[in-house]
Order: structure tokens, then C-alpha cells, then sequence
């Protein structure tokens, strides 16, 4: 069979049924091979061409195939012989000689087997459905289904079972079945089908994640397994993605901006960065940075440590995850957040840290200081002392806290629902300043920071346990204490000879404070004059610190570590001088105009920059006694300080967008009702935690009620949808940009 014959037995109908296209009345198609909102691409299916009006691409069947898969001719032909039914034979002639046997191409029969799979996906409810819930696109992604039953009934043949004995789809285990016949172990039955690819972008091996058996042997890869996924990189690769896994790599895919941008390449596990896939980014000449997307937990971190120590003549960085690993984080929320980890990517020349050096030449505290990237070091100690997760709040709170000794310190305030563990967090923190120099409340009353002395709050961390529990006389004084450094007030005394008369009190207030509260809006004047977080509250934090919690008790943590890590950040904020600090930059960087209360919060990002200069003491210029600002000092407190910028754009606080955001996600449209108590159920929370979110989001106008009756259940509608991603990666490009303009000015 010649060309012609492939021709005349596999239609362009078929075709464009197998790409899951469907031309309209009038035969048109959107066109796929150029940006199209009107169809413009005409199918003639009686002489099987098309051709586009808009870009002029036309040609017969085998034309098309090469040009949606942008394939060389010899691939595209491979590929229409796959999809003609019946076994491989009268092949063109072409490509009989490499098609004689399964050891001479076993490309041609795993791409045969590899369609056969991708039809199978469609028919199968179960495969679509388990599909759908990993966030995968069947229509989007090369992605198949094996049913197990590829060889039974019609399809049974000799040839098509001795090549799936020899490439390993079939295992033989000397089975009889009832019928008499030999019977065959699928192998990676009832499993989804990915294709891993040569250099020739030809199948040379398959991989197999089982739909039904999660917690044991889920991964099946074909013996003596070759090729890479999705396939191997564009030569002019400048910058590539790694994931942990192939399921990782098909949904970053799946994001238009990320496949345009960037090269992808699958590891096949922690301990899968194989032979192949070094060679092959080795090959990449033009390639400048490798960027690791690996889970959130031990393992991966660790083993982006080891391969990063493989790549160093290259820029390396990491995307940190909110969630478990990148298709995990897809689940739980929009593609677009995966845009902004990548914009907000940390370079890793941190990885070989203070617990590798220790080992073979301790530091002292002003080598460690003199470090480079200081504040991931700080922030891989602060991890070392006990605080597991919320990276980058514990960092900035280590940052306000570390300011109680400067000429105007910092202020934060944790928000958090009750048990959220934000009073933990602030503790914990607490622990990390020396010990003389913190006071620690659980409440306050209306006039005791009357009481104190003139200078017994100066140069003090003060620890506020519950910001809830202050009357508002407490709060009035609070408030004037951090806005004007001090109190004054007129009281009575008696003299010596006992007469009483007035006199002026004062109680200065040079201070750092750390405080936790459930109710964040209702501190509008405390929250302007301090730096709001919101503590993390998502399912991945809890299952981090039951994880930590277990290893723990389980005896895998050493207390005596912890509290070794302890001291020694102690004794690094012991070790830091006071100098007054230069910022250039100051009138160079402005904040983005949506920012609640933008004036105060200029001066509090100003003292921001201002003590990460601080922290970088030794490795700035002093000029004049003056340190002087450097801009990786602006773009670390852009990074530091973003999500408490954010808070204060948005008009929900906290762990109510928390709340808004995850119900949004479940209800993936806005015209969908719910109840209380639906969502009550889906998110594992108390009655009293979702009345109050409810009543929150009613009052604000995020949602409105529709129907439904207070004994039986009162149904609610969202009444405003937010983009409140597409907000965050706004203001976060509108600082990085301004940021890197001042680097090409410099």
C-alpha cells in the first residue's frame, strides 16, 4: 500500500473526529493553525482537503496531521498508518522496511497502542471522571486509557499479543482460563496512559498512573524504560521547568502562557532526574535558567538540593508551592496562580546553607551575617527552630520583630479564626528575640500602659497574645504608643508634705509589638499603623504541622536542635548595630494607587527596606556611619511584604477572603445557589465559623440571599465575584517592575 492507499482509507472526516473537531453547518472550522475567532478554515470531506481563507493553509489528510502535530512528513505518515483500524501491515512503502518487526520499530507499534489508548479515554466515564478531578484536559493533553481489554474478543490477535508480550504491556504467568485459552496480565490495567518521546519526537515507551489503587504501585512505566516527557526540549530552550512528576508537568501544560514561555520536562520521581534527562538539558546551549517545581514536602526539597548541586553553571531557582505539588495547587485553585509563583520564583544560591557548612567549619554570627542571600538563610533557621510552613509570614515577623532596638521599630498583627494557631505563631517568633528584651501579655488592661516607666518599654518586644481581649481605653493607648513613641497624661501625687497636686506622666513607647486577633476589621486605626498577615489556614498547613507533630512524638525531632537554633538567632540579633540607614531609591518606587491608606503604608514599606538594610549590615557600604540601601534590599521587601500589602488593597480581612476564595472554587460559577449547611459539610467547619464568614460576606455585599427558610436552610447566591488573582498579579508586577527599570538604570 502506497501513499495513495493511505489516503484512500483514512478520510479527513476520520481525522478530524480522532482531534475531536467538528466543522459547522456550513463546513468550517475554527482554524488551529493560526489565532482564529471566526472559522475561516473550509472542509471539503467528499475530496478530503481543506484549505484556511485567513492564513492559506491547505492540503489532503496526511497535510493535516503533519501540520496540527507539527510533524516532519516521515512522522505524520507514521502516525496516519496508526490510525487506520487493523494491524500493522501493507504498510507505505516507506516505511516497511522499519515496520517488519516490533524490534526493528517499536515506535510504530506503541503509537498504534498509544491511539488505540487515547480512544479509549473518551468511552470510558470512570477514566474521564478520575480525569477531571486531577484537573487534567483530555481534550487539551495527549492523554489515554487502558481498559485492559485491548487483546480480548475481535481484537485478539497473535501478532498484536507477542509485540505487547515483548514491549511489556502483556506479562505471561502461565495462566489458563476457564475457557482453555492462555490468558495474560495487563500491564498497567485500568490506569490513565501519558507517551514518553526520543529525540525523532517518536513513542519509545509508555507511562501508567492507575485510577483505582492510589496507595499502592499507582506508577507503572514499560521495562527498560527510554524517552522523556512530554518530549525533548526545543534546542533554543532558555528557560526550563522540572516537576516531580509527569502529572505535574501535563498540568502546567495545559496553561497556555506557561507552554508558550517556558520548556517542560517530567522527573520520574525524587530520584528520577535520570541519565537521559541531564543529557538532554546538557544539550540545550542556549538554555539560562532551570527552574525546580517539585512537591512541597522533605523529599522534594531535598532532592532539589542535590540536582540543583548538578546544574551550577546555570541560573537555579524554585516555585514555592501553597499546596502539596503543582497539580494539587491546580485543583484547589486558578491556573493564573501558577503564573504568579513563577513571576515570584526564589533563585537558589541559598541551597548549600548554614546546615551543610556547620558540619565541617562552624560560623560565627557575623560570617553568617555576611552572607549573601541572608534572609533565606534566616528564614532556613527559623524552620530549624520550630515554626513548620507560613514561609513567608514567619520571615516578616522575624523582620518586625527584630526592629524593637531601632529608632522606630515595627508593629504586626496576625489574623486568624479561632485555633488557627496564629498566637502560636507569634510565640514561637517571640522565642527567636533574646529572651530580656520580650514582654509577653495574654491581656491588657484600660490603664496599665499608663503605669509603666518612662523607659520600660523602650527598646522592648511586646507579645500581645490577644488583641481581642483590650477595652478601648487599652487600644487608644496602644494606638498612641506605636503612632506617637509615647503617652502622656496628667495625674494626682502627693508631695512630700502629702499634699496632693497634678503632674505630667509620660511613658515612652520605642517599641516592636506582635499581636493575634480573630476580628481584624474591627481594629481599623491599629491595622493602618501595623502590618497585617493572615495566618494560613489551608487543609496543606494542617497536614504540615500533624506531620510535624507526629515525627515529633514519634522521637525523629531533636528538642535539643531546636532549641541550639534558638540561641543562635538570639544571638544574631544581639550581634547587629544600630546605624541609621540611606535609602537612594526612596522616590523611585511607588506603591500601586489601590492600596488602602497608601501614605501610611509608604512610610511602614520604607521602614521595611529600612531594617532588611539593617539585617544586611555586612554587606552594605557604610558611608558616613550611614548604611546605604541597595535595590535587592527594595526587591526583598516587595517580596517580603506582598501579601500584607494585598490585605490591605482588599476589603476582606484575612481568613475571610481565605474563606471567600475557597468558596468560589467550589462553586465554579456565579449563578450556583448553596446552603449553610452544604457548605458546612464540604469544608469541615463549625456552624457558628461559617454564620459568622456568611454574615461577613452579606454585609460587605459579596453574596445575597435568594430563598430558602430560616428552619430548613436559607439559600445564597454570590453576588460579586471578585478577580482577586488577577488583582494580586497586578500590583505585583506593577513593583517588579519598577523594581527592575531601577536595575537597568544602575
Amino acid at each position: 500500500m502506497e501513499i495513495q492507499d493511505i489516503k484512500q482509507n483514512l478520510t479527513l472526516a476520520t481525522i478530524l473526529q480522532h482531534y475531536n473537531l467538528k466543522p459547522n453547518k456550513n463546513n468550517m472550522l475554527l482554524c488551529p493553525f493560526h489565532e482564529d475567532t471566526k472559522p475561516s478554515l473550509q472542509i471539503n470531506l467528499e475530496t478530503n482537503f481543506y484549505k484556511c481563507h485567513a492564513c492559506g493553509k491547505k492540503g489532503d489528510q496526511i497535510q493535516w496531521v503533519q501540520d496540527f502535530g507539527n510533524l516532519s512528513k516521515r512522522e505524520a505518515i507514521l502516525k496516519c498508518v496508526t490510525m487506520i483500524d487493523g494491524a500493522i501491515v501493507n504498510v507505505p512503502s516507506i516505511v516497511k522496511q522499519e515496520a517488519a518487526t516490533i524490534t526493528e520499530d517499536k515506535s510504530i507499534f506503541l503509537e498504534k497502542m498509544f491511539q488505540s489508548f487515547r480512544k479509549g479515554i473518551f468511552n470510558s466515564p470512570p477514566a474521564k471522571q478520575y480525569s477531571q478531578q486531577r484537573n487534567l484536559n483530555i481534550e487539551v493533553l495527549q492523554i489515554g486509557f487502558n481498559g485492559g481489554q485491548f487483546h480480548h474478543g475481535t481484537r485478539r490477535d497473535e501478532t498484536l499479543i507477542n509485540n505487547c508480550l515483548a514491549v511489556g504491556l502483556l506479562l505471561d504467568r502461565n495462566i489458563i482460563s476457564k475457557t482453555g485459552e492462555k490468558a495474560f496480565n495487563v500491564f498497567g490495567n485500568k490506569s490513565i496512559v501519558f507517551p514518553l518521546k526520543n529525540k525523532e519526537n517518536h513513542i519509545v515507551s509508555l507511562y501508567f498512573r492507575s485510577t483505582i489503587n492510589e496507595k499502592e504501585a499507582k506508577h507503572f512505566y514499560l521495562k527498560k524504560r527510554t524517552g522523556l516527557y512530554p518530549n525533548y526540549p526545543n534546542k533554543a530552550t532558555k528557560k526550563l521547568i522540572l516537576t516531580e512528576s509527569i502529572i505535574d508537568c501535563a498540568s502546567l501544560l495545559q496553561i497556555t502562557e506557561i507552554a508558550e514561555n517556558y520548556s517542560l520536562l517530567a522527573c520520574y520521581g525524587t530520584n528520577g532526574l535520570n541519565e537521559e534527562i541531564q543529557k538532554a538539558v546538557l544539550e540545550l546551549t542556549e538554555l539560562e535558567e532551570i527552574i525546580f517545581a517539585f512537591d512541597n514536602d522533605e523529599a522534594g526539597n531535598e532532592a532539589v538540593k542535590k540536582y540543583a548541586a548538578q546544574f551550577k553553571q546555570y541560573k537555579i531557582s524554585t516555585i514555592e508551592l501553597p499546596n502539596k505539588d503543582i497539580n494539587e495547587t491546580l485543583q484547589l485553585h486558578e491556573n493564573e496562580i501558577i503564573i504568579e509563583l513563577l513571576n515570584q520564583r526564589k533563585e537558589l544560591n541559598f541551597l548549600f546553607s548554614i546546615e551543610d557548612k556547620t558540619t565541617t567549619q562552624p560560623q560565627t554570627n557575623i560570617d553568617f551575617l555576611k552572607q549573601h542571600n541572608l534572609l533565606q538563610e534566616l528564614n532556613v533557621l527559623i524552620e530549624k527552630s520550630g515554626i513548620i510552613g507560613e514561609e513567608n509570614s514567619r520571615l516578616l515577623l522575624f523582620i518586625i520583630a527584630s526592629s524593637y532596638k531601632t529608632k522606630s521599630p515595627l508593629h504586626a498583627i496576625v489574623q486568624g479564626s479561632s485555633g488557627s494557631g496564629k498566637t502560636h505563631l507569634i510565640s514561637k517568633i517571640a522565642d527567636l528575640i533574646p529572651p530580656e528584651d520580650v514582654l509577653r501579655f495574654t491581656r491588657i488592661t484600660e490603664s496599665s500602659l499608663y503605669n509603666w516607666g518612662e523607659y520600660d518599654l523602650v527598646g522592648k518586644l511586646l507579645i500581645i497574645e490577644d488583641l481581642d481581649g483590650l477595652k478601648e481605653e487599652a487600644m487608644f493607648a496602644m494606638r498612641e504608643l506605636i503612632s506617637n513613641q509615647r503617652l502622656s497624661s496628667s495625674v494626682s501625687i502627693k508631695d512630700k508634705k502629702g499634699n496632693i497636686k497634678s503632674t505630667k506622666k509620660e511613658v515612652r513607647g520605642v517599641f516592636s509589638s506582635l499581636s493575634a486577633t480573630t476580628k481584624g476589621e474591627l481594629y481599623e486605626d491599629n491595622m493602618s499603623r501595623s502590618f497585617l498577615l493572615a495566618v494560613d489556614e489551608s487543609g496543606e498547613q494542617s497536614r504540615r504541622i500533624i506531620e510535624y507533630q507526629n515525627r515529633k512524638y514519634a522521637g525523629e525531632i531533636e528538642p535539643k536542635d531546636q532549641e541550639k537554633t534558638k540561641i543562635q538567632l538570639q544571638q544574631i540579633i544581639r550581634t547587629l548595630k544600630n546605624y541609621e540607614v540611606i535609602n537612594p531609591y526612596a522616590t523611585r518606587l511607588q506603591l500601586p494607587e489601590e492600596v488602602h491608606k497608601i501614605r501610611r503604608l509608604n512610610e511602614m514599606f520604607q521602614s521595611i527596606v529600612r531594617q532588611i538594610t539593617l539585617l544586611n549590615q555586612h554587606n552594605r557600604e557604610l558611608k558616613n556611619d550611614k548604611l546605604i540601601t541597595q535595590i535587592e534590599d527594595l526587591q526583598q521587601a516587595t517580596e517580603v511584604l506582598f501579601e500584607s500589602i494585598i490585605l490591605k488593597v482588599d476589603e476582606l480581612d484575612g481568613s475571610l477572603r481565605q474563606f471567600f476564595e475557597r468558596l468560589k472554587k467550589y462553586l465554579k460559577a456565579q449563578d450556583k445557589d448553596f446552603t449553610q449547611r452544604e457548605i458546612r459539610q464540604a469544608f469541615n467547619m463549625s456552624k457558628s465559623q461559617i454564620h459568622r464568614y456568611l454574615q461577613a460576606l452579606l454585609e460587605l455585599e459579596y453574596i445575597k440571599q435568594i430563598g430558602g427558610y430560616a428552619n430548613k436552610g436559607l439559600k445564597y447566591k454570590i453576588d460579586y465575584w471578585d478577580d482577586y488573582v488577577k488583582l494580586r498579579i497586578k500590583i505585583k508586577d506593577k513593583l517588579l517592575l519598577q523594581i527592575q527599570q531601577l536595575k537597568q538604570t544602575v
